[in-house]
């Protein structure tokens, strides 16, 4: 009590000023019609200011349940489109197997773990064998190539980065169709090298680099890159630089690829090795 009574003293007059401006205030909103409006207009903008900030914030935590939601509505979606390019007339279409001549199959799926400094390089996602992930499937980050599947358990996955000195890939040049290997050289994390193009095709700086489908992995026409820059290696094929689509350092939400008619296809090739 004494302590009160102490600050009561201290400050008293600047207490009995801030009433009374509290009083004076009261007075001229309550008696003044256009001050009363300018108060209410003044307090409805900066409540409205708070609220819209609090509004984005909200959003912003909610930022990763959004990627996760529009990650899996893109997967599905991929699926859809497979299986309806796939069905010969729409109109009296009708079959209870809705694998029916649909070769692909999608999954999203986000990286908990990832490397870009290594030689071979490797990431993890959150999801395996118990949501459909399996050895050799392909991974795609966007309309990017980003690996392809080494390892699952029940309920995660690794995946062979395209930065690996051990993953090869058919590529080729968009413009006219020639195919190659391409192939990360274990220098700049952005950059691969597409080798095997021979000296007489025409490209240019900026051509698109995209999957061939010539394997059982990766499907036919997803972006690698563009071409950056060329030289003439040993031979008569061009060293190509490719400026990769996919930003490794910025991985997180990705999507795996399975083949469901791998098993037909490889078991057929084999046949004729």
């Amino acid at each position: 009590m004494r302590n009160l009574l102490n600050f009561l003293a201290k400050y008293n007059n600047l207490i009995i000023f801030l009433i009374l401006e509290g009083i004076s205030f009261y007075l001229l909103t309550t008696g003044n019609t256009y001050h009363n409006t300018q108060i209410v207009k003044g307090v409805r903008g900066f409540t409205n200011r708070i609220d819209e900030k609090i509004s984005n914030a909200r959003s912003y935590f909610q930022l990763r349940d959004i990627n996760q939601a529009l990650a899996y509505e893109n997967a599905t979606l991929k699926n859809n489109i497979n299986l309806l390019k796939n069905k010969d007339d729409l109109l009296f279409f009708s079959i209870s197997d809705t694998n029916y001549r649909q070769q692909y199959q999608f999954t999203s799926a986000a990286v908990i773990d990832n490397s870009v400094t290594r030689q071979k390089n490797f990431f993890t996602l959150n999801k395996g064998s118990r949501q459909g992930v399996a050895v050799d499937m392909a991974v795609t980050s966007g309309d990017g190539v980003a690996g392809v599947i080494v390892g699952c358990s029940k309920n995660f996955s690794i995946a062979m980065s395209l930065l690996n000195l051990d993953f090869k890939l058919s590529a080729r040049l968009k413009s006219n169709g020639y195919f190659g290997s391409l192939g990360w050289d274990g220098n700049q994390y952005n950059y691969a090298i597409l080798s095997e193009i021979p000296q007489h095709v025409t490209f240019g700086i900026g051509d698109t680099v995209e999957t061939t489908g010539y394997s059982a992995v990766f499907p036919e026409g997803i972006l690698i890159g563009t071409v950056s820059g060329f030289e003439k290696s040993g031979g008569d094929f061009y060293k190509i630089r490719v400026l990769l689509k996919t930003d490794f350092k910025k991985l997180h939400f990705v999507t795996t690829i399975g083949n469901l008619r791998k098993t037909e296809e490889l078991g057929l090739e084999k046949l004729f090795q």
